[in-house]
């Protein structure tokens, strides 16, 4: 008997470092040895902290949403069988909602320690790269990716085996694998969560990654906003090397092979690979014309080879199950799992992993559960800062990547963020500009100039002073910035006002033309009222507006004096009686 305890950052942040000291003095208490484990994010975010009770047959029982008071009925139902009263078991729903993913990149994620390699060996831990260095030459580790049609889990989709199969070419050297764990987008936790609960799959894929192109050093470029992620790293390097996987004559192979941890400063530039390389190399993180690809000349002007975590973590399942496998799940062009962060206006928000092909619709309602609050969904951010907003019109595309970049939007790394129908989609596009402005390196006048000035165009809008021609000039800027910026970053930026232009133009008329937000989201936009059936004059809306704009007699219906109120919205927050309403 045991009991694990998640313990990703998302479970760590809702509380579970408390549910775990009072395990550990509940079980003090009784003078009872049971064994305490941890792992990392399972996916359910929206039901941390996380506690499973496992039984010496491996029987598993999940409690949900759990606080300290609950600690003494988990530990009797572990202990006596005792059902209980108030601690939460998963429910059918959440349990079905899992039941429907299939899972290759998380295979390990909430089931192993991250900690202890044990857990990992014990899973069929380095026996890829094992069967990969006694069974196989580099050639044919290459061809086994390129029959699992693995495309890059970063966000471009680029074949894995071409990229190793380029670099391998090269007669350079020395090479490197470089592992990119700069997970940047607003709303993405993907690479984070696999780094945080199953770091030996990446170190293991990478492992792979150096004997296929011939590198004998591997880099994980991670930011540093990611400590937690950082630590379970350097544990696992180093539990590695003590057992022999990592260092000098791996099993026996005069393969040698080991990895460092860079730590970024959390530049959303740094995650277009020459950018990533001029970090690396103690320069400033600025992208470079290609070619020369990294393939040919990358780190210190040496052949390197780039994929993001999500990617390297595919590869020892691919190795050991074979390409076949992998190439079975999917669609014709789009092979096998990904990965998404579902998050914003989601029933079930958190990590999930699907078989590309199912739709948007399923994904959203079928596995995140639907709209919080049973709105009505209105679109879904996918792809980030470099994305686009799909509508609910759409919501039956599948989830493949030419389906997904039809629509306006791309993959990306994985990020959906849900909207609904209080969500004001010129907001939402100032919002991603404004992040893009911020994050452009200032290389190119395009990017750096053209996305500011869209920046402000949008920021007018959303504050009533739109005007006549800001539609089509944002349009013809938003051209002019795609076609000349010179890397991804500023050739993507324009996608969510594109999008947003596209699915929701008339959602910009109204801002423009009727000085009205739809959404009823922006606030210089907003007429503030007092209800009179609601009101019953406590005054405290009164006491608390900044600009004095509300006068009333004591338990009368109060007034809101337009002439006078600048839409901040305090009337609104402060009213426990609903009485106030903003149009």
């Amino acid at each position: 008997m045991k009991i694990i305890i998640g313990q990703g950052s998302c479970g760590i942040a809702a509380g579970a470092d408390k549910v775990t000291v009072a395990i550990q003095k509940e079980l003090e208490s009784r003078n009872h040895p049971l064994e305490i484990e941890l792992a990392g994010c399972c996916g359910t975010c929206y039901l941390e902290p996380i506690v499973d009770v496992v039984s010496d047959n491996g029987q598993k029982t999940t409690f949900v949403s759990v606080k300290p008071e609950h600690i003494a009925e988990i530990l009797d139902f572990a202990i006596h069988q005792k059902q209980p009263k108030d601690a939460v078991i998963m429910g059918d729903n959440d349990q079905a909602s899992l039941d429907k993913q299939v899972r290759i990149a998380l295979r390990n994620a909430g089931v192993l320690n991250p900690e202890k390699i044990e857990d990992y060996l014990a899973n069929d831990g380095y026996k890829a790269i094992q069967k990969c260095l006694q069974e196989m030459t580099p050639q044919d580790v290459i061809e086994d990716v390129k029959i699992s049609g693995l495309r890059g889990r970063g966000g471009a989709g680029f074949p894995t085996w071409f990229k190793w199969q380029a670099a391998n070419q090269q007669k350079a050297t020395p090479k490197y694998i470089v592992c990119n764990g700069d997970e940047g987008d607003p709303g993405a936790f993907m690479d984070r969560s696999i780094l945080e609960g199953d770091p030996h799959s990446v170190i293991e894929g990478m492992m792979i990654g150096g004997y296929a192109i011939g590198a004998n050093e591997g880099i994980i470029y991670v930011r540093a906003e990611y400590p937690l992620a950082i630590k379970r790293l350097e544990i696992a390097l180093k539990q590695a090397r003590e057992k022999g996987i990592l260092g000098k004559n791996i099993f026996g192979t005069g393969f040698d092979f080991d990895i460092w941890i860079k730590a970024g400063a959390g530049a959303f530039v740094c995650g277009e690979e020459t950018a990533l390389i001029a970090s690396l190399e103690g320069q400033r993180g600025m992208p470079r014309l290609k070619p020369p690809f990294p393939a040919q000349k990358g780190y210190w002007g040496k052949p390197t080879n780039i994929n993001n975590v999500e990617t390297f973590a595919n590869i020892p399942w691919i190795l050991l199950s074979g390409g076949s496998a992998f190439a079975a799940l999917g669609t014709e062009k789009s092979k096998g799992t990904k990965v998404f962060a579902l998050a914003g206006k989601i029933q079930r928000g958190g990590l999930i992993e699907i078989p590309m092909g199912l739709t948007l619709r399923e994904v959203i309602y079928d596995i995140g559960g639907g709209i919080q609050d049973n709105k009505a969904f209105k679109a879904v951010q996918m792809g980030g800062p470099s994305g686009g907003c799909i509508p609910a019109s759409l919501l039956d595309t599948p989830i493949d990547y030419e389906s997904i970049t039809a629509t306006g939007a791309i993959m990306g790394s994985g990020g959906m963020i849900v909207m609904d129908e209080t969500t004001c989609m010129v907001d939402m596009a100032r919002f991603f500009l404004d992040f893009t402005c911020k994050e452009s390196c200032g290389k190119c006048v395009q990017c750096r100039v053209g996305t500011k000035r869209m920046l402000e165009i949008l920021e007018r809008i959303t504050n009533g002073e739109g005007k006549d021609g800001d539609i089509e000039l944002l349009e013809d800027l938003c051209q002019k910035v795609k076609d000349g910026s010179l890397c991804a970053l500023g050739g993507t930026a324009p996608n969510p006002v594109l999008t947003t232009l596209q699915y929701f133009r008339d959602e910009y008329e109204a801002h423009i033309y009727e000085h009205r937000c739809p959404a009823h989201n922006c606030k210089k936009l907003l007429t503030y009222t007092i209800k009179e059936d609601l009101c019953v004059g406590c005054g405290a809306c009164a006491k608390k507006c900044p600009s004095d704009a509300i006068s009333g007699e004591p338990k009368k219906v109060h007034s809101i004096h337009q002439e006078l109120c600048i839409q901040c919205g305090t009337c609104k927050t402060v009213c426990t009686f609903n009485a106030i309403e903003a149009l």
